[in-house]
């Protein structure tokens, strides 16, 4: 494959920013475009974020894909298969379509069956970590027959990625498994501490918790950071969740936890809203616990 010169965002969040502004930073020609570019509440603000980013902003997905090498789709979960189902029909034969959302290996499996009915070929992307710290260096699994090609695009831009599988799925189990500890551990971080506070307790179940896991920063910040990944992402979170119930449930297995983790990361969120707070930093578990429910007397 040659030199990667030209990319498409589709989806211009939190990580499709980052990796818009990298890549420019590259030397990479990049297109964006987001449904909130449509939004005239919005647009002005997407309008500035990619001006700052050095992106060409596009007022459809049409436009933004045309005559680029490599796509990126990083929309949220829900809405994953839909935009590789109306993409499909404007690629053209050599564009590659990397799927980097969070979605079950047969969310991805449909998807790529989507893209490559067409002239596009898919590979499948798994981001194994948050974006913002690591930027171009957060982890990334590929998976397809076109993975390595891609990474050989990848790597030399700084992207940190590594091919394991030559199928479409792979590297999306991998993710979808793992998220049901994290984004696990996230909900039973909230909901603990939340009871704890409640009681007065919190101290000493933080306590308890350094003792039997002295590693995992729960006298520190561990605390903060997981429960600001639900007040921050927590609807996302969810919907990827309901992603990782259908991995396990299409292989016959019953995916209690990961249902219950979506009514808790979703259930943070929606109280919030119900009360009128938005995520603000510098985040405090207690300080959101005390606004949302009464603290001990």
């Amino acid at each position: 494959m040659s030199v990667l010169e030209t990319v498409a965002l589709i989806g211009f969040g939190e990580a499709g920013g980052i990796l818009g502004q990298d890549l420019v930073a590259q030397g990479v020609r990049v297109n964006a475009y987001d449904q909130w570019l449509e939004r005239p509440e919005h647009r002005p603000s997407m309008l500035n974020k990619a001006a700052q980013a050095g992106v060409q902003p596009c007022d459809s997905a049409e436009a933004a894909v045309r005559d680029v090498q490599l796509i990126i789709s990083a929309v949220t979960a829900a809405s994953a298969l839909n935009v590789a189902q109306q993409i499909a029909p404007f690629l053209r034969s050599g564009q590659v379509f990397m799927d980097i959302n969070s979605v079950a290996p047969t969310t991805k499996q449909a998807a790529s069956a989507s893209i490559e009915q067409g002239a596009g070929r898919y590979v499948d992307a798994a981001v194994m970590a948050p974006v913002p710290p690591q930027r171009l260096q957060t982890p990334i699994l590929l998976g397809g027959a076109l993975a390595e090609d891609l990474a050989g695009w990848l790597v030399p831009l700084g992207f940190n990625v590594r091919v394991v599988a030559d199928r479409v799925g792979v590297a999306s189990a991998i993710k979808m498994c793992r998220s049901i500890m994290i984004k696990g551990l996230e909900a039973l971080t909230t909901e603990c501490l939340s009871t704890a506070r409640h009681y007065g307790a919190e101290e000493a179940v933080l306590a308890s918790l350094h003792k039997s896991f002295p590693g995992m920063g729960w006298d520190d910040r561990q605390p903060h950071y997981l429960i600001s990944r639900v007040a921050e992402h927590g609807r996302r979170r969810a919907e990827e969740m309901e992603e990782v119930a259908r991995t396990a449930a299409d292989v016959g297995v019953e995916p209690n936890m990961s249902r219950a983790i979506v009514a808790t990361q979703r259930g943070l969120v929606d109280s919030m809203l119900s009360q009128g707070l938005g995520y603000t930093e510098p985040f405090d578990w207690r300080v959101l616990v005390d606004q949302l429910y009464r603290p001990h007397q």
